[in-house]
Formats: C-alpha cells, sequence, structure tokens
C-alpha cells in the first residue's frame, strides 16, 4: 500500500465529522513546510507527534499542579493533569464529532508553559517580567512560545496556528456558560499572542479560533475541579462533609461523578450546534464548585510563609542569572544547560531579562529548587 493512499486512510474518519469540526485541509502552519513522500501523518497528528516528543512535555513530570513538596506520589502532578483533560477533551470532541487529534493536540501542550510551583509560581514570575520590563507573564502565552520559539534550540516546532491558539485561549480560570470560537487568521492569532505581553488583563478577551480549542477550554476546567477535591482530602486539607449539598446533589462529589456528570450535560446540551455550552443549573454547579475549591483548597495550598519563601527564591534565581548574564559569567548554569543549546538568532536577538524569564519557566520544580540553593551556597561562600 503506497503512503499516499495510507494518508488518505488516516483522514477517512473526516467523512464522519461534524460541519463545524475542523479539517486538516484547514490548518496552516507557521511557516510554510514541504510534506514529506513518507509521511503519513495528517496535520494534527504531526502537531501531536512534535508536542510529545519536545523536551519541554518531559517537563510536565515533575510540575506542580496544586500541591508542592508533598511527599504523597499518588498527588497529582501538571502531568497527570493534562492527560486528564486530554482524555476528558477527546470524549466530549468524539461525541461532539469535533476533529479528535486537533483536539488532543490543544490538550496536550496547552500546560506546557507552566512555571514551577504552578500558577503561585506564576504570579511571582509576573511579577518579574514586569519589574524586568518585559511585559506581563502567563503560563498560556508561554505554552505558545516554548513550541514557537525555544524548543528545537530556538527554531520551534512549526505547529498549526489552529493548535497553538487553542493553547494560547484554554485559560481555564474563567468559567462561561457556552464557548463559541472565532475565526483568525495567523496574523489576527500573532496580534493576540503579542497583546497579551503589552495589555493587562488581554487574555480575558481571548477566544478560541476552533470548536476544538472551546472543547479544551472548559475541558481544563473539568479535568481539575474533582481531582484537586481528592488531592485535598487524601492530605487532610478538605473534609468530603464541607462540600455544600447545593453541589453535591448536582454533580456529585467524587472526581468520576463530577466529571461524567458535566461532560454528559455539555454533549447534550452542544450537539449540533456551532458552540460549546452548559445548562443553565449544571453551569451554575460548575461555579459554585470552582468558588469552594478556591476558598477551600487553593488559598490553603500553601502557608504564608510559604507563599513568602517562593517568592524570595523566584526573585533570587531571577536576580542572579541577570547578573550572571550581565557579568557574561559562562560558567552560570543557565549557560550550560540553556543557552549553549539555542541558535545563534536567540542569542543575539533576545534580551538577558528574557532569556532569564524563559529559562525560569521551563524549569522543573526540582530543578528550579536545586538552582536556587546553589545560589544560596554561593553567597554564603562569596
Amino acid at each position: 500500500m503506497e503512503n499516499k493512499s495510507i494518508y488518505k486512510s488516516m483522514l477517512k474518519n473526516e467523512e464522519y465529522l461534524s460541519e463545524y469540526a475542523t479539517r486538516d485541509s484547514d490548518a496552516i502552519r507557521l511557516e510554510e513546510e514541504k510534506k514529506l513522500s513518507n509521511d503519513i501523518r495528517p496535520n494534527y497528528y504531526h502537531d501531536i507527534d512534535r508536542i510529545i516528543y519536545s523536551l519541554s512535555y518531559t517537563r510536565y513530570i515533575d510540575k506542580t499542579q496544586v500541591f508542592s513538596n508533598i511527599d504523597n506520589d499518588h498527588i497529582t502532578k501538571r502531568m497527570i493533569h493534562v492527560q486528564f483533560v486530554s482524555k476528558i477533551a477527546r470524549t466530549i470532541s468524539r461525541a461532539l464529532g469535533l476533529n479528535e487529534d486537533l483536539t488532543e493536540a490543544i490538550a496536550l501542550g496547552h500546560d506546557i508553559g507552566h512555571v514551577p510551583f504552578g500558577h503561585l509560581g506564576e504570579k511571582f514570575l509576573n511579577e518579574i517580567s514586569l519589574r524586568f520590563n518585559e511585559g506581563y507573564f502567563m503560563h498560556n502565552v508561554e505554552s505558545v512560545r516554548e513550541l514557537m520559539t525555544l524548543e528545537d534550540n530556538g527554531h520551534g516546532k512549526n505547529l498549526c496556528i489552529q493548535t497553538l491558539d487553542g493553547m494560547l485561549c484554554h485559560n481555564g480560570e474563567f468559567l462561561q456558560s457556552n464557548y463559541k470560537p472565532k475565526k483568525k487568521t495567523k496574523d489576527e492569532f500573532l496580534r493576540d499572542y503579542y497583546n497579551c505581553y503589552k495589555i493587562e488583563n488581554y487574555y480575558k478577551e481571548l477566544v478560541p479560533m476552533t470548536m476544538e480549542g472551546c472543547v479544551v477550554r472548559i475541558s481544563d476546567i473539568i479535568g481539575y475541579l474533582g481531582r484537586d477535591i481528592e488531592d485535598a482530602i487524601r492530605l487532610g486539607v478538605l473534609d468530603k462533609e464541607t462540600i455544600p449539598d447545593s453541589i453535591k446533589n448536582i454533580l456529585g462529589d467524587s472526581n468520576r461523578s463530577i466529571v461524567n456528570t458535566i461532560v454528559e450535560d455539555i454533549i447534550k446540551n452542544s450537539y449540533g450546534k456551532d458552540y460549546i455550552a452548559m445548562s443553565p443549573y449544571i453551569y451554575k454547579a460548575v461555579r459554585d464548585l470552582k468558588d469552594f475549591n478556591y476558598v477551600n483548597i487553593y488559598d490553603k495550598a500553601n502557608t504564608p510563609e510559604e507563599k513568602e519563601h517562593i517568592r524570595e527564591m523566584f526573585n533570587t534565581v531571577a536576580d542572579y542569572v541577570l547578573n550572571d548574564l550581565n557579568t557574561n559569567n559562562l560558567e552560570s548554569n543557565i549557560y550550560r544547560t540553556f543557552l549553549d543549546n539555542m541558535n545563534e538568532d536567540y542569542i543575539k536577538n533576545t534580551s538577558n531579562e528574557r532569556k532569564v524569564i524563559d529559562y525560569i519557566a521551563g524549569m522543573t520544580d526540582y530543578y528550579f529548587t536545586k538552582v536556587y540553593e546553589d545560589i544560596k551556597k554561593l553567597k554564603r561562600v562569596n
């Protein structure tokens, strides 16, 4: 069987897709590239491979989801959350006749830009980015930057803009009762991307350009609500009995029931439509559960002392490493583990401040802590 025939076979499922699904023929890459004659992979399927074989994907394995420095192997790390989101999103996409390959690509890449210590670390790196005059920092924007610019030694992965746009617009912190895509050109996607650095709260205006991007956006929320409750119960942070009956009676009180209830409701309310929606009573229950989690889990995940220590860690590492760059200290870790692997274009055309931000954003929790401890030792010696 010839490769061309295999490629067509790989796309056979498109015959059954919804009229609102994104087709392989819709794919637009940042840079045009000639398809190799021996490549049997459709565009978004190819994006999946480029993402999961990236170095930044590998680093998911030791990045905080909610709880950091926990001596319990059953507590969710960022890698597990990403797998949950991917599975939930693919379930919804299959039921609605959407493009599962595009959905999976967006889901697997959506949190690659998360920094050490999760959203708390993101908050502190944003403070540093503003102090460095490098604009606002957000993990969804950094996810795009990782795969568009930093991977492959500064060449990027040349993903489809539909994949990158879904990652940029995925922010699961903003719950809506319905999500309707907004078509974009490549230039419009890039405008959204760059505006996120320059305009405060611009990310709140972001709307995915595909139905698949909308599915991942709501799936991100579904993927963490119930699981974070189970993690909090396992750690003794939360008592299941404190979940209000008004929530439990609608969504249940386990991850399984919460996920199943929301997913089934979304499928029923979105089938045959050009948007993704929840019924009003499910939407209210999800909103209430999200608020409950913030008060009873996320705000309690770190003590005030721990938060201040993590802020000090970020500022110490950022300022020390920036000084290493400004003084051309070639023995610094940023040269040996990051810059020595980047191409000349990145080295010449990126500010030292942005290099520091990229370096820290890509770290795992373990590596960040190790860099911080090494700096503290050097300071004591000097």
